[in-house]
């Protein structure tokens, strides 16, 4: 879970070989018996740890006889150890040097070392000489051609870099100790993360106990102030960490692993924010989303509905992959792999799901990167498939591993963590996101939904609805207590938003935002829902006809079945289906057109299914205004239609 860069061991064979090679010196590169006696006692300290003395032995040898190729290489992976990529690389390239044929995939080795520290010309340089070599070793082969797709892309990037300005969020959230993983909700008001420090805050850093917790900063005025511990139950005396938040910020979902509730090594937790602020205790998914292997790394959708993960469970295309889940009810789907255009025999992992619900931001070493792990961009399509992944670009992505990356919902600012200030450790950072790769811009609604005549809030069902494809794009159920809810609102599309619940008319609505980068003003919208009665009305906002036709266009197919989905629930209900008209053209044109268009509602619904009995059809004209006719935002509010209880089986 720790989100620090892992540093990759990298397997040079030939340490192996000399480990267990007999101490007679004919098997040696070299015949000095002094440098002999210094390596092999360079040997026995390696095997103990001991890397001090062991590299004052080797360095005794190689002062006995520079050619000795074995006491090189075994200088190289003291220093690999110890994470001295530079130095193991060259120690191991004056090795390579005395018998460059002899030992020839060493140069993959060494352009292996490279590009994990960025040096990609000379990497590619060593990647040149081992092409010189006639080897038929597949496995090579096919490393070699993964490190050259990765160095021609990096070298690419960096002579192409993108617009890259990263700032620290500052002392609220980034400390002395480890931030990472952020989480951010749609209003950019809150921001949870990751923290590596002592099992209490209160008490002062030990580095030799510390534990992953998670904490919440608020934004105050563009600046982030009160961090804040989640207290328990949410966190623990083990590790929680690598969260995800639903755009409202009051579901998040978790890692934690080697729980006594666990199913395998990694789970994932939920848990939410209870009426009194406090958060529930987590509550592990279980099956089908946990399994005996790995789970980690959730994402979960702005509307709580997919939720995406990390896992190394059977089945997959590599050693960790992208799975996805959705919900249905109370419950949640066999996770699905998302499959060839994501994943690879790499690792893939870190996913997050932008709230205009297609953008999908992840950490993949498999596609061809800068080095250990570069963030990647794909827009995701109505089946579930995904475009092929684009590379975020240098200096977003480096040399070292890139991970825990976010976007907030307006698509403009990227937040991630990274340990690139000198003196620091890890902190969470933001940056203007480059324009190729933003995601599309979110606004969104929030309010409450109540009872007409009580005003208790009501646990409502929201959907909003893209009206030219009729696909779900978001689905939520507002609070069961006070009935507030919170909607992402992506742009560039029409929306119809329709409320409902058992027993409640449902209320209709209609959006349609350009797509813009600049300010999205979020919407506040308190919604009253009537019961079912006599005499309450509904204005079917999502209704639409051509200009002078009573012929329904097909965009008011939305609009319909939820009609039909209403009427099919009500049986005992009789409703009045009535149109009506600005008042431009004559008295009895307008009522003639709205009585047709009346009657195109009915006659569809009838054609569906609803009995005609429960249904009847009347035209007012311009009778009945809503609004002002002389402007036409007031005539477009007039020429409507809405539908009225006119009997109940409680009548």
């Amino acid at each position: 879970m720790r989100f620090s860069a892992i540093i990759k061991r990298f397997a040079i064979v030939i340490i192996f070989l000399v480990t267990i090679l007999p101490v007679q010196s004919q098997n040696y590169s070299v015949t000095s018996g002094r440098a002999i006696r210094n390596f092999e006692k360079g040997r026995e300290y390696f095997t103990q740890k001991k890397d001090k003395e062991a590299e004052e032995s080797l360095w005794k040898a190689l002062k006995a006889d520079d050619q000795f190729i074995e006491a090189w290489f075994m200088l190289a992976q003291i220093y690999l150890d110890n994470n001295e990529i530079e130095m193991a690389a060259e120690y191991y390239l004056n090795g390579l040097a005395v018998d460059p044929e002899g030992y020839a995939n060493g140069y993959l080795k060494v352009t292996e070392m490279e590009l994990s520290i960025g040096k990609y010309t000379e990497a590619k340089e060593h990647l040149e000489i081992w092409k010189k070599y006639p080897l038929n070793d597949k496995t090579s082969q096919a490393l070699a051609e993964k490190l050259e797709r990765n160095l021609d892309f990096a070298i690419n990037a960096v002579r192409n870099p993108v617009q890259f300005k990263p700032e620290p969020l500052g002392e609220a959230v980034n400390t002395e100790l480890f931030e990472y993983w952020p989480s951010l909700s749609a209003d950019e008001k809150t921001i949870f993360f990751t923290a590596l420090g002592p099992p209490n805050p209160d008490l002062p850093p030990h580095r030799l106990k510390m534990q992953e917790d998670l904490y919440l900063a608020v934004n105050n005025d563009g600046r982030w102030t009160g961090r804040t511990y989640l207290e328990p139950p949410v966190n623990t005396n083990r590790n929680e960490g690598a969260q995800t938040i639903t755009a409202d910020g009051k579901h998040i979902y978790f890692t934690a692993c080697d729980r006594p509730d666990g199913y395998g090594m990694c789970d994932i937790y939920y848990s939410r924010v209870e009426d009194d602020g406090s958060w529930s205790k987590p509550v592990n998914l279980g099956e089908p989303v946990n399994s005996w292997y790995s789970e980690k790394h959730p994402a979960i959708s702005a509307d709580g509905r997919m939720l995406c993960f990390t896992s190394n469970r059977p089945g997959g295309k590599g050693d960790y992959d992208l799975w996805i889940s959705e919900k249905r009810g109370d419950s949640w789907s066999k996770p699905v792999n998302m499959g060839d255009s994501i994943n690879t025999p790499g690792v893939e992992q870190s996913p997050f799901l932008h709230p205009d619900q297609q953008s999908l931001y992840f950490s993949s070493d498999g596609w061809p990167g800068m080095g250990m792990g570069d963030i990647f961009f794909s827009r995701l399509k109505g089946n579930m498939s995904c475009s092929i992944p684009a590379n975020l670009g240098y200096p977003v992505n480096t040399h070292n591993e890139e991970i825990g990356f976010i976007v907030n919902a307006r698509g403009n600012r990227a937040y991630y963590a990274s340990n690139r200030r000198e003196g620091t450790d890890t902190d969470i950072y933001t940056f203007e996101m480059p324009w190729d790769v933003r995601p599309v811009p979110v606004s969104y609604i929030s309010g409450r939904v109540y009872d007409s005549r009580t005003m208790k809030g009501i646990e409502a069902r929201f959907e909003l609805i893209d009206i030219e494809t009729g696909n779900l794009v978001m689905e939520v159920v507002s609070n069961p207590g006070e009935g507030d809810y919170f909607v992402s609102l992506p742009t560039g599309s029409a929306y119809a938003f329709n409320v409902s619940q058992p027993g409640y008319l449902f209320y209709s609505d209609h959006f349609e935002i350009a797509r813009r980068y600049d300010r999205l003003e979020p919407m506040r919208m308190d919604i009253p829902l009537d019961p079912v009665r006599k005499g309450k009305t509904v204005v079917l906002n999502n209704i639409f006809f051509a200009i002078d036709s009573y012929r329904l266009q097909e965009t008011s197919r939305v609009e319909l079945d939820k009609i039909y989905d209403f009427l099919d629930l009500n049986k005992n209900v009789r409703v009045e289906i009535s149109g009506h008209t600005d008042s431009t053209g004559t008295s009895g044109y307008n009522l003639e057109l709205s009585e047709k268009r009346a009657k195109q509602v009915v006659d569809y619904l009838t054609s569906m299914g609803i009995e005609s009995e429960q249904m009847e059809a009347r035209g007012y004209g311009d009778t009945i205004p809503i609004a002002d006719n002389a402007t036409e935002k007031g005539r477009a509010r007039n020429r409507r239609t809405e539908l009225k209880v006119i009997w109940t089986g409680n009548d």
